[in-house]
């Protein structure tokens, strides 16, 4: 059965598109189907898995918009081992236009049903704000997945975060959930970030993922070469936790019986 989950921190700089990449490459090269959807105008995931995103035909603003087939916008990344619906500026036209839209809210969950049985995890890249387009994502998604620094900030960002999830889950989507809080760019040296790291596990317990992912300069370079980390430096710190999160993730979903390689 697909799994959609939705990468969303409001909060800019917490580590969200390069999850988004590195989680969806991890799971593609443990032998699940995984699409990435880029819903960001700013295209950070397009590009971060190689793609120009200023030489794309088709966008996620077309799928949205019903302006193509979900199928026709989808780009397969074989030596990624994942497919990629890209984003670029024309996402800011989607975000006006779906307000107009009277199901506005239910656009990409439309389209994303058209795709479903293709792939076992869709991982969703949200823009780092509450807006139209973040609100799809989490009404298409089953889980939401929230990367976080651990610092002062963080806590007031993630509690408006969870109201929106609450709102969504009590007057729309009734199955949307908290995948799992995922502690970024973490230096354990920072006493203040072990200590935001012990309240999270303390208010949220095991929804925090074990795997922390650490600060590390390979991860924060891969970007640059269009390659997630595991393929730009396979033995980085970095690469290694996203690995570690993908089967974290699958242990927590699976049981066996998703399909591996595509079969059950």
């Amino acid at each position: 059965m697909t799994r959609i989950i939705a990468v969303a921190n409001q909060k800019g700089g917490v580590g969200k598109t390069t999850s988004s990449v590195n989680l969806a490459a991890s799971l593609g090269s443990m032998g699940r189907r995984v699409l990435l959807v880029d819903l960001d105008a700013q295209g950070n995931a397009t590009m971060g898995v190689g793609v120009d995103k200023s030489e794309v035909e088709l966008t996620a603003r077309d799928l949205l918009l019903e302006k193509a087939t979900p199928l026709e916008t989808v780009i397969p990344l074989p030596e990624l081992g994942i497919s990629l619906i890209p984003a670029n500026g024309d996402m800011t036209e989607a975000e006006i236009k779906l307000r107009e839209l009277p199901l506005g809210d239910f656009a990409l969950k439309s389209a994303l049903a058209e795709l479903a049985e293709a792939f076992d995890y869709i991982i969703l890249d949200c823009p780092p704000a509450l807006s139209k387009l973040t609100v799809n994502a989490l009404v298409a998604a089953d889980g939401v997945l929230v990367p976080m620094q651990c610092e002062y900030y963080a806590l007031e960002g993630l509690s408006a975060l969870m109201d929106t999830v609450h709102k969504i889950r009590k007057l729309i989507n009734p199955n949307l959930e908290i995948e799992g809080l995922l502690r970024t760019m973490f230096d354990p040296r920072n006493n203040l970030a072990n200590d935001v790291s012990a309240q999270l596990v303390q208010h949220f317990g095991d929804k925090v993922y074990r795997t922390i992912v650490p600060r590390n300069i390979r991860l924060a370079e891969a970007p640059s070469h269009g390659l997630p980390a595991m393929i730009y430096d396979a033995s980085s710190s970095g690469a290694r936790a996203y690995l570690a999160l993908a089967g974290e993730m699958m242990r927590r979903h699976d049981g066996g019986q998703m399909r591996l390689g595509g079969t059950l």
